[in-house]
């Protein structure tokens, strides 16, 4: 890869995004060693490291993530440019990356990609499902889906989603009938509960619940702890514990009968789901053409 800033720069931007110079060179389409080497040669010509390299991960300095949030976004419209100046007029293209939880996949992204998909077939869309919080500014990401409370106050929200979800807590009936159905939420921490820790903090979470005006925190506990929300579903239905889960998550088990809802009264209901995406960004049209389809698809399913 012969050196030019605008080449290195777009080599930083790849593997700052992939957090992989391997992932990055085959966006690229280049050898390893190439993109390491035009990557050495920005940080001399700038003077500063960008990336921390070990043997098994990448990260950003704080030049580097200053450098990123600031130079992705014109860099990456620079080259949607390109693609549309090929493009038919009227005709969307360009890339478009998004992060999604786990939980929303099913319910709100695949319906909502299909029918963006079938609106504009030459946008290609990069999906990235992960449970952590994500900073999408810092990850060279165009929006994200995520509950409104854990928004931040500087992201743009689109509602994708009523507000009738529920997290709630279920069991099997084999392990309702031999330990018992907690009735009140004090009453779980007499019960094995398989546990949730916090993909970004790494804390175990406090199971949530509510009924009228009051609130409960209550801090479980059991044989298992996972961050993955099927395995804690299959862990439920296998009888080893209760679950405190996504309601649309245990549709199927809920109506086959291998799970039941317990303390259905005192299920916690969350804002549902919004696209955010930077206040402060300059947005593509990819992006814009996305957030039109979620607008259509929310109103419709109103």
């Amino acid at each position: 890869m012969a050196f030019t800033p605008l080449n290195a720069l777009n080599a930083f931007l790849a593997v700052g995004r992939k957090r992989s110079f391997s992932a990055a060179a085959k966006e690229l389409g280049v050898s390893g060693s190439a993109l390491s080497q035009s990557v050495r040669q920005l940080e001399a010509r700038v003077g500063v490291p960008l990336l921390v390299r070990t043997t098994r991960s990448v990260a950003l300095t704080d030049a580097g993530r200053r450098l990123l949030e600031s130079a992705g976004p014109p860099v990456e419209q620079a080259l949607q440019a390109l693609k549309t100046a090929t493009a038919r007029p009227g005709e969307v293209t360009g890339s478009l990356r998004l992060t999604v939880p786990s939980v929303a996949v099913s319910p709100v992204a695949t319906p909502l990609l299909t029918r963006f998909h079938q609106r504009h077939p030459r946008v290609e869309v990069e999906l990235r499902v992960e449970d952590r919080l994500v900073d999408i500014v810092a990850e060279g990401l165009d929006a994200g889906i995520r509950m409104s409370e854990t928004l931040e106050r500087d992201m743009v929200q689109v509602r994708l989603s009523d507000a009738a979800y529920r997290f709630v807590v279920v069991g099997s009936p084999a392990y309702l009938k031999r330990r018992g159905t907690p009735e009140r939420p004090k009453d779980l921490l007499t019960h094995d509960c398989i546990c949730i820790r916090s993909p970004t903090s790494g804390a175990i979470y406090q199971w949530e619940l509510e009924r009228g005006p009051r609130s409960w925190r209550v801090p479980v506990h059991g044989p298992f702890i996972t961050g993955e929300w099927r395995a804690m579903v299959e862990l439920a239905e296998a009888g080893v514990g209760l679950a405190y889960v996504f309601e649309p998550g245990v549709k199927k088990p809920l109506e086959r009968g291998t799970l039941r809802l317990v303390l259905e009264p005192y299920a916690a209901r969350v804002e549902g789901f919004f696209l955010y995406f930077p206040s402060r960004a300059q947005v593509s049209p990819a992006l814009r053409a996305f957030v039109d389809v979620a607008r259509e698809v929310t109103a419709g399913a109103r």
